[in-house]
């Protein structure tokens, strides 16, 4: 079995319900044929690149899985089929993009399963007073301590000379131009 990705991009005047449903279509069709689904992300309305069929913006929809090379060709036609698809991209992962993708997939579901921190709000007047301790302190900056000003030595300036151009540009008559 190879290990596969897709990327289709559904057009975007379906409501929420048919995008996920057109989803389960293309996974059924996945599952049914013996591949087995690794990773689904839903990178939901994004701005096309360019337009196409007259729409600027699509669904975005990525699917990782592992499967047998019969299997491509089977989904691909289901995509070309379904007019609900306005572009699809199926490629097999080697070694390193599927390492890529294992390492992005565990970083995602490390930032899903953090906690989110809830802003704090502000102490009461009590509890400021009780805790002085718990106020946080700005960390310190020590101030740059400035060098010696060094004189530089005065620029000595050259005697004027006079230019010769300025007698040759008066010297210079105008050209004439052709007007049709």
């Amino acid at each position: 079995m190879n290990h596969y990705e897709t990327v289709f991009i559904l057009t975007p005047v379906l409501s929420d319900d048919q995008m996920k449903e057109a989803v389960e279509k293309f996974k059924g069709v996945l599952t049914a044929d013996g591949a087995t689904i690794v990773n689904e992300e839903q990178w939901g309305l994004r701005k096309l690149a360019y337009p196409i069929q007259k729409k600027t913006t699509g669904f975005y929809t990525l699917i990782e899985f592992d499967g047998e090379p019969t299997l491509i060709k089977k989904l691909e036609t289901a995509f070309r089929r379904d007019e609900r698809i306005i572009r699809f991209l199926t490629f097999r992962l080697d070694k390193y993009a599927a390492e890529y993708a294992a390492k992005r997939r565990s970083l995602r579901a490390a930032k899903a399963a953090a906690p989110k921190e809830e802003p704090k709000a502000a102490p009461t007047e009590e509890e400021a007073v009780e805790a002085p301790a718990a106020v946080e302190e700005a960390p310190v900056v020590e101030e740059a301590v400035e060098a010696p000003a060094v004189e530089e030595p005065a620029a000595v300036e050259a005697p004027a000379v006079e230019e010769p151009a300025a007698e040759a540009e008066a010297n210079v008559e105008p050209q004439e131009t052709k007007e049709d």
